[in-house]
């Protein structure tokens, strides 16, 4: 998961809360008052809390003073973004569940679209489950026969 985190006026800024160590993760459910897993799940559900206490938790990486009263974004300032590798896991749990049914696969793709980080890497890991690699290449053509004549 990526968290976009962009200030009114700034730059914006990608942190990946997919890699983190064990001592980030303590910090972060102790301050969040709950399990990672119920965190991660919650940052993916745009819950602000999760998002700004692992966004504080990053962002200390390279601010280390930086306290958690200290970090108070304000509403749409945060964001949770699919990273390349649930974007790719994503799209093969979209093509099987909506394979028969092309108006609804074509939707559910737009939302990836949309909850990508990298928008060139969701239409790459669509491109991928919707032509996989070895069929966009033409059968060979068939070598030919010999004429009964032996010409």
């Amino acid at each position: 998961m990526i968290i976009q985190y962009q200030p009114e006026g700034g730059e914006l800024q990608r942190l990946d809360a997919g890699r983190l160590r064990a001592s980030e993760i303590q910090i972060i459910e102790r301050t969040a008052d709950g399990r990672w897993a119920e965190i991660k799940e919650a940052m993916g559900e745009g819950d602000i809390n999760a998002l700004r206490t692992v966004a504080w938790a990053l962002l200390r990486r390279s601010q280390p003073s930086l306290r958690y009263g200290e970090f108070d974004p304000w509403e749409g300032e945060l964001r949770a973004r699919l990273d390349k590798r649930e974007v790719a896991a994503y799209a093969h749990r979209i093509l099987e569940a909506y394979r028969d049914q092309p108006e609804d696969l074509a939707e559910a793709f737009d939302e990836l679209r949309g909850a990508a980080d990298d928008p060139e890497t969701a239409e790459a890991a669509i491109a991928d489950v919707t032509d996989p690699k070895g069929q966009d290449t033409p059968e060979p053509e068939p070598e030919p026969t010999a004429s009964p004549t032996g010409g």
